[in-house]
């Protein structure tokens, strides 16, 4: 089930992220901090996707990790572009929780998977 919500999650929330640059982009003319995050946001779900396609389960928790930091990524970027009031704080707080939630589910499902691994 949690796999299922993380792919859910983790292509939607790109999805977003894409929109939301582009706008930077034409709107604010936002281009470095914009493509920043466009870069971790949309990552997030390529490795997740990557994830699913592990040799092992090693492999798999590594794949995930990778999302992991590049979710952290993304937050350090919302949170910039929120505080630098370059992306409104409503768009901004409502990005953020979103990428909190994968933060979460994947730092869950890696420590699960590292204890199975044991």
């Amino acid at each position: 089930m949690a796999d299922s919500i993380l792919k859910t999650k983790s292509y939607e929330f790109p999805l977003r992220t894409v929109s939301i640059t582009r706008r930077l982009a034409d709107e604010k003319r936002e281009y470095v901090r914009s493509k920043q995050l466009l870069r971790s946001g949309t990552s997030i779900g390529a490795n997740v996707e990557e994830a699913n396609q592990a040799e092992s389960r090693r492999d798999f928790v590594h794949k995930l990790s990778i999302a992991l930091k590049e979710a952290s990524e993304t937050n350090y970027w919302l949170r910039l572009l929120r505080d630098s009031r370059t992306l409104e704080t409503e768009k901004a707080d409502s990005m953020i929780a979103d990428c909190e939630q994968i933060q979460k589910i994947l730092t869950v499902s890696i420590r699960t998977l590292k204890r199975g691994m044991q």
